[in-house]
């Protein structure tokens, strides 16, 4: 039972939380928006220690999701963290002179502009905020220096506006609740602030009729609760179509009509805003199950204005095999991803980071030349789907690999990160590899990770 509070003190405590209240607003911005900085390697903004404490540096450090990392820019010219403000130490103009975390005072070495060129300047100073010795390094300091147009004074940062530049939909880790002690997606959205699942995976029953595993209704088991879930949680889900085992709806199906009806049987039934086709086995190889596919597309785009259409595709270290694409391109067919799968290359010890972008490139190098794209257009138009942790062939793609592959998606802006899978993004604990990563890790590292992805 409640005990009562009496009159004279609930006046009392009514004016204490007016002022309070009052105060805290007089705090905030009135208009802002608040997010990760990212800059040099992806790395993010962050307040050293996550120490509130005046004076404290701040630096570049991986991103962690912590509050350390998130900043406030608002519309009064301020940018905050922790309460605080990003200061210029000593009230300095000089190039050279380091940033650090104080008390907001509305003084001119508080006072910053984030440009539409992305960069971030004292206007007292006329300087750029700076990483110094273009340094990604844990810990390298951020100061004030001449504005160069260098890549250490280049930040992805939320707009003053109250919108903030991120890419919600193109952030979407598999989650599969087919095996691998499926997690709830509310607890990766709590922990990393990821809303997005591409939910694995649409195959057909043994002819041409779409169902979770080939074995699940569309609608009211486990999967109808996951997108129920997600979407509750403010995201959405991308069902992917395919995979390696089962049977596939692009070979099941026996003419490019009927597999079109049956892609939108799963966008009706749950009024979908995107859809992957993740081509493997026969429906990558065979000439006929590729025309199927790409006609069935066609049909798909025309009837759903504003659809998101992912194919997602193996890779070889050089590229992909450029069929698909080709006659894609030849067919009339645009997809808003075209997204590579860079793992199971084979042997371990090797740089997965590396290999990645080195991927990358090559099917950047087939994008322009099946459709006559610029760089700039071939990079918007693809995605890495990549494999967190120890692969089917040995390789351990790492937690600093994929803040390579942030960096490389950052710097290009690609349509589509994801990996597979959200299941395996847990330490071991005697599981199989199903359920976790097989590296040393804590929950969620990968999706934090990719989570400081901005677009």
């Amino acid at each position: 039972m409640a005990r009562a509070v009496p009159t004279a003190a609930l006046s009392t405590l009514s004016i204490a939380a007016l002022t309070l209240s009052a105060n805290l607003f007089a705090a905030t911005p009135a208009q802002a928006a608040t997010g990760t900085i990212t800059g040099l390697a992806g790395k993010c903004l962050d307040v050293a220690g996550a120490s509130s404490a005046d004076g404290t540096a701040v630096q570049l450090y991986d991103c962690n999701g912590t509050a350390a990392q998130q900043w406030t820019v608002g519309s009064d010219g301020t940018i905050r963290a922790l309460g605080k403000c990003l200061d210029v130490t000593g009230n300095s103009t000089a190039n050279g002179a380091k940033t650090q975390l104080w008390t907001c005072t509305g003084g001119a070495n508080q006072k910053w502009t984030v440009s539409a060129a992305h960069d971030i300047v004292n206007p007292q100073a006329d300087k750029c905020l700076d990483v110094t010795d273009n340094s990604s390094a844990n810990g390298a300091r951020a100061q004030i220096w001449t504005c160069t147009g260098a890549s250490n004074q280049k930040w992805t940062a939320p707009a003053a506006d109250g919108t903030t530049p991120s890419a919600p939909m193109a952030v979407a880790p598999y989650l599969y609740n087919g095996w691998g002690s499926p997690p709830n997606p509310s607890t990766i959205t709590s922990a990393t602030g990821v809303k997005w699942f591409t939910l694995a995976f649409v195959l057909s029953n043994g002819y041409c009729n779409p169902q979770w595993d080939g074995s699940r209704a569309l609608t009211g088991g486990v999967d109808q609760q996951t997108v129920n879930t997600v979407r509750a949680n403010g995201g959405d889900v991308i069902p992917s179509f395919g995979g390696y085992s089962g049977n596939k709806l692009e070979s099941s199906c026996s003419s490019a009509g009927e597999l079109a009806g049956a892609y939108q049987k799963v966008i009706n039934a749950y009024g979908l805003k995107a859809i992957d086709i993740d081509i493997e086995a026969d429906a990558y190889s065979n000439a006929t199950v590729q025309q199927r596919t790409v006609d069935a597309l066609k049909t798909v785009k025309a009837n759903n204005p504003g659809l998101k259409v992912y194919i997602t595709i193996g890779t070889g270290q050089s590229g992909p095999d450029t069929s698909l694409i080709n006659r894609a391109a030849s067919s009339g067919l645009t997809v808003d991803a075209w997204a590579i799968m860079p793992f199971d290359f084979g042997g371990a010890g090797q740089n997965m980071g590396n290999l990645t972008t080195q991927a990358a490139e090559g099917l950047k190098n087939a994008l322009k030349n099946a459709y006559h794209y610029s760089d700039d257009q071939a990079y918007r138009d693809m995605g890495i789907s990549s494999m967190n942790g120890v692969t089917d062939q040995n390789e351990t793609v790492t937690v600093n690999d994929f803040r390579t592959i942030l960096a490389y998606a950052q710097e290009h802006h690609l349509a589509r990160l994801t990996f597979w899978s959200a299941n395996r993004d847990r330490p071991c604990t005697g599981a199989g590899a199903d359920s976790c990563s097989g590296v040393s890790q804590n929950d969620w590292d990968y999706t934090r990770v990719f989570a400081g992805y901005t677009g």
